[in-house]
């Protein structure tokens, strides 16, 4: 009875405790310096993504370039493709080189040369009518990559390998596109939904906003400058997982120790 009103664990531990770790893995292989000094929180707005096209390729190409540029890897040699055209496939992707740092908050695109190998980067024509899916979906692949860097194997192992690289990606900034369009309201309306404009969501939306939450409380942002971009439904739990990550304080501890023992 005395225990009613005490708050209960948003996630269960098991799931929290090992996004945790998944920030935890982050921080030690991908530039906790960078993170701390040159990440933001990337908004689904124009000022964002400015820019107009007349193509869905140079809108996907686009927001590729916006993508990269603010997961500080502006300088990685990319190309996009409709995946229709099946222009590659998976076991053939090139190894590809990166002139100078894995990620640099001050690089630039480069021009690509003649028969360098390039990362062909597929995009969905379908996603243009949703610009948080497209630009999570990139975000998304361009972890994958990152990942397979790493000098330490993720926690959990190979099965929990793409749901570590979508924590990456909200470790690199984009984490309110991971939490916005992670489930999709099918609606009463065939007319209006169109499946093929999702993205395939392996965390779910509680764990992407858990996730999204752990990155504001270690960059110290403001709720309202988080909160108020998120769908409607997902701000109460964001604000309580807010709360209740600030009191695991040995696990902030934690996550601040291997940034300073990284960036040092």
């Amino acid at each position: 009875m005395f225990g009613l009103f005490e708050n209960k664990p948003l996630l269960e531990e098991s799931s929290s405790q090992w996004l945790f770790d998944a920030f935890g893995w982050a921080l030690d292989n991908f530039d906790a310096e960078i993170f701390y000094r040159d990440t933001v929180l990337v908004l689904p707005n124009n000022q964002f993504f400015p820019g107009r096209v007349d193509s869905e390729q140079a809108m996907a190409l686009l927001m590729l370039n916006q993508v990269k540029r603010y997961a500080c890897i502006s300088h990685w040699p990319t190309q996009v493709y409709d995946y229709r055209s099946c222009a590659v496939e998976p076991e053939s992707v090139p190894q590809i080189e990166i002139s100078g740092s894995l990620r640099d908050a001050n690089a630039s695109e480069l021009p690509l040369v003649a028969h360098q190998p390039v990362l062909q980067i597929p995009y969905n024509p379908q996603q243009i009518s949703n610009p948080e899916g497209m630009i999570a979906t990139f975000a998304h692949t361009l972890a994958h990559h990152l990942g397979q860097m790493a000098r330490q194997p993720p926690p959990g192992g190979p099965e929990f390998w793409p749901h570590v690289t979508e924590v990456l990606a909200i470790y690199l900034g984009f984490g309110l596109m991971f939490a916005n369009s992670a489930y999709t309201f099918k609606g009463s309306c065939a007319s209006c939904y169109n499946p093929n404009a999702n993205r395939d969501a392996y965390l779910s939306e509680l764990q992407s906003v858990y996730g999204l939450a752990i990155f504001a409380v270690l960059k110290e942002l403001p709720d309202a400058s988080v909160s108020s971009h998120l769908k409607s439904h997902l701000r109460g739990f964001y604000r309580k997982a807010v709360k209740q990550i600030k009191q695991r304080t040995d696990d902030i501890a934690r996550l601040k120790q291997q940034a300073a023992l990284a960036a040092g």
